[in-house]
C-alpha cells in the first residue's frame, strides 16, 4: 500500500522490536514474529492492518529515519538521498498477542518471490535477535484498517492475491459467525494453500497459478453471487484490484462506497516508485 503522505504518527509510533522466531508457512510465505522490549504499547486493529517496515540498506548498521522533537519524520526522511534513508516497506498485521508484562508479539507474513525486493531479502535473512524498526499502531481505531464492512452488510466479498492474504485470512478471522462470505485467494503454488480459521460462512476458491486457474476478474465475473447488500474488499496487485472493482462496480452495479480496494502493488514498480508516481498527482 502507498500514499502521497505519511502515514500518520498519532495513533502511529515508532517501535524497534526484536526478530523472536521465524517459520516457512508455504514455499511463497515465510512469518517473522516480532517483540521483545520496546513492543509495549504496540496494539493493532485487526483485520488488514497495515504497519510500515524501515530497513537499512546494505552496509548499514541501523535505518536511518530521521525524528525531531515532535515525532514527524516523514518530510526529513523523504529529502534524505534514497541510498540513505532506511527502506520503507508496508506490511499486515497477521496476528498479536499479548503478555503478562505488558509486551506483545506481532506476526508478519511476508510473500516471497524469485527477484524479491528488500523486505523479501531480509525476511528470507531474518534470524532471532535482529532488530526492526517498524511505525506501528498504538490503539485499534486507526487509519491502518481498511476492512470495514457497514453495520448494514448482508454478504461479504473478498479477493486478493498472495501480498494480500496475511490480511485476508486476518479479515476472514474477524468476521462474526455465520456471515456469509464469498472469497477467491490467487496463490503460485498448490502447497501455497493455507489453512484459514473463520467462523464466517465462507466458501473460498484457490486460484492456483501453477494450475492453470483463472485471472481473478475472470473467477469472480463467473460466480454466481449471492443477493442482499454486500461489501467487498480486494487487495493486491494494482491493476488486477482495478479489473476486479471495476467489474463490480460497472457490471455488477455494487455501490462504490461499498468497495474497498487496495493496491498494494504494481507490476514492474517499486514501493518507491509507487510513493513518488502518487506524490505527483494533483490533490
Amino acid at each position: 500500500m502507498t500514499t502521497a503522505t505519511a502515514p500518520a504518527i498519532a495513533p502511529f509510533r515508532f517501535f524497534e522490536l526484536t526478530v523472536l522466531r521465524t517459520g516457512r508457512l508455504s514455499p511463497s510465505m515465510r512469518r517473522i514474529t516480532l517483540g521483545g522490549p520496546g513492543s509495549e504499547g504496540f496494539v493493532a486493529g485487526g483485520r488488514d492492518q497495515s504497519l510500515s517496515l524501515f530497513l537499512p540498506h546494505p552496509g548499514q548498521t541501523e535505518a536511518v529515519v530521521p525524528v525531531d522533537g515532535n515525532g514527524e519524520w516523514f518530510p526529513a526522511w523523504r529529502a534524505l538521498s534514497p541510498d540513505v534513508r532506511a527502506v520503507m516497506r508496508s506490511y499486515t498485521v497477521r496476528a498479536q498477542r499479548y503478555a503478562a508484562d505488558g509486551s506483545t508479539e506481532i506476526d508478519i507474513d511476508f510473500a516471497l518471490h524469485e527477484h524479491g525486493g528488500p523486505a523479501c531479502r531480509w525476511a528470507e535473512a531474518a534470524v532471532p535477535g535482529q532488530r526492526l524498526l517498524v511505525l506501528g499502531p498504538t490503539g485499534e481505531d486507526n487509519n491502518g484498517v481498511r476492512f470495514q464492512p457497514p453495520q448494514d452488510t448482508g454478504w461479504v466479498l473478498i479477493c486478493a492475491d498472495e501480498t494480500a492474504l496475511p490480511a485476508a485470512s486476518a479479515a476472514l478471522e474477524w468476521l462474526p459467525a455465520g456471515t456469509k462470505a464469498r472469497v477467491w485467494l490467487e496463490v503460485a503454488h498448490p502447497q501455497d494453500r493455507l489453512e484459514i480459521r473463520t467462523e464466517a460462512d465462507a466458501h473460498i476458491t484457490w486460484l492456483v497459478r501453477d494450475e492453470g486457474a483463472p485471472s481473478a476478474v475472470d473467477a469472480v465475473r463467473a460466480a454466481d453471487l449471492p443477493g442482499g447488500t454486500p461489501y467487498a474488499w480486494i487487495a493486491g496487485e494494482a491493476s488486477r484490484v482495478r479489473g476486479v472493482r471495476r467489474h463490480l462496480v460497472q457490471e455488477r452495479e455494487f455501490d462504490r462506497g461499498r468497495v474497498t480496494f487496495v493496491g498494494y502493488w504494481r507490476r514492474g514498480l517499486s514501493e518507491e516508485q509507487l510513493r513518488e508516481e502518487a506524490a505527483r498527482v494533483p490533490a
